[in-house]
């Protein structure tokens, strides 16, 4: 299928300010050098801001990592999960047509967004508020016919469910995801042999369906008001997912300490951090040579490059810095954080103890 850039382009593009701390610790993620390998995860927070991907995004993209615009564009016309026309401004549907949906009836699901929608797919509904396209497997024929709606599936569909599913979202509600037929899961059509705790009136509702719903994550779009994430490595991850609202407790416990509230990468990165001291440099390398300090993980050519300009050519220079050392190190790199994330002091730590321990066996 032939795939090209709607002709009705907006003049430009700019993330919001909670996007584009976003995107910018996504970047850290990657190694020095190896930035373009964020270009997916970074166009599909494009598009979840916008709707779609026009160009300018797609440009705007590509110059945070440093790549020819045409980079960019091989990507976005070659993967479908990239919309690059307008969809609705309420949801986007997309009816899986592949075997299993299709015996089981998904031209009739395809025929109710003929109707409620628009004649063609990728058109505009009169009101602008939805879109549709028939789409290839989806992953789900236990629960065939099927669509997916936003972020969500929704399942064991009709002609006439998947009509007011519709009519309930133009409505401004969001009917709930997942089977449709009062099936928990994907469990025999005939009922349940086994595990029969979850029958339908006991726990009507899955988790993923439940979590999605009371959290408001179906076909809602990223706008930069959802509570950020922070994961292991120190920055923002995550964001298309809210956390739920915590439950006021009936008696709180006077001992129960409430849990920080995370903040955005941008908050963290304006927060006073650690006093910088700038560590002992040396002007060049010793007599022996300079160490290679791309055996740190983390460390590339061009990292490495850096790390000399600024006087440190030794694992055992690296070995001896302190958090204030480090704190001084970190702000004068490109990526901040990696340093901790990937622990080069106790990584130099033992490619030092090596090579004492090579030059005293050498010594003998």
């Amino acid at each position: 299928m032939l795939r090209r850039l709607h002709p009705d382009q907006p003049d430009s593009f700019a993330f919001t300010p909670a996007n584009q701390a976003w995107a910018e610790a996504q970047i850290t993620k990657y190694p020095e050098g190896r930035q373009a390998s964020a270009i997916i995860p970074l166009l599909w927070r494009a598009q979840e801001q916008e709707g779609w991907l026009s160009r300018p995004a797609i440009e705007y993209v590509c110059d945070m990592l440093g790549l020819a615009h045409i980079r960019g564009l091989e990507v976005a016309t070659f993967y479908f999960m990239f919309q690059l026309q307008p969809v609705g401004s309420v949801a986007h549907v997309q009816v899986c047509g592949t075997t299993s949906c299709m015996i089981c009836g998904a031209e009739d699901l395809i025929g109710v967004c003929q109707e409620k929608i628009a004649k063609r797919s990728h058109q505009l509904s009169a009101d602008g508020k939805f879109s549709w396209e028939e789409v290839e497997c989806l992953g789900s024929c236990a629960n065939a016919p099927m669509a997916q709606i936003g972020k969500d599936y929704y399942e064991d569909l009709t002609a006439e469910k998947l009509g007011w599913i519709i009519d309930e979202m133009a409505a401004g509600r969001v009917p709930t995801p997942g089977p449709q037929n009062g099936r928990y899961a994907s469990e025999p059509a005939g009922g349940l042999t086994s595990l029969k705790d979850y029958e339908a009136g006991k726990d009507s509702l899955n988790v993923s369906a439940r979590l999605a719903t009371d959290i408001g994550d179906t076909i809602k779009r990223i706008d930069g008001t959802e509570v950020p994430l922070i994961a292991n490595w120190g920055r923002q991850s995550g964001g298309d997912v809210a956390e739920a609202p915590a439950k006021p407790k009936a008696t709180p416990a006077p001992a129960a300490k409430a849990a920080p509230t995370p903040k955005p990468a941008a908050a963290l990165a304006s927060e006073p951090a650690v006093a910088e001291v700038e560590p002992e440099t040396l002007s060049a390398p010793r007599d022996g040579g300079a160490d290679d300090l791309k055996r740190i993980s983390g460390v590339g050519p061009k990292l490495e490059g850096v790390l000399n300009e600024l006087g440190f050519w030794h694992f055992d220079q690296i070995a001896a810095w302190s958090e204030a050392e480090i704190a001084w190190v970190d702000a004068r790199l490109k990526f901040k954080g990696r340093i901790e994330r990937d622990d080069w002091v106790a990584q130099a730590r033992g490619f030092a103890s090596r090579i004492r321990q090579d030059r005293a066996d050498f010594s003998r």
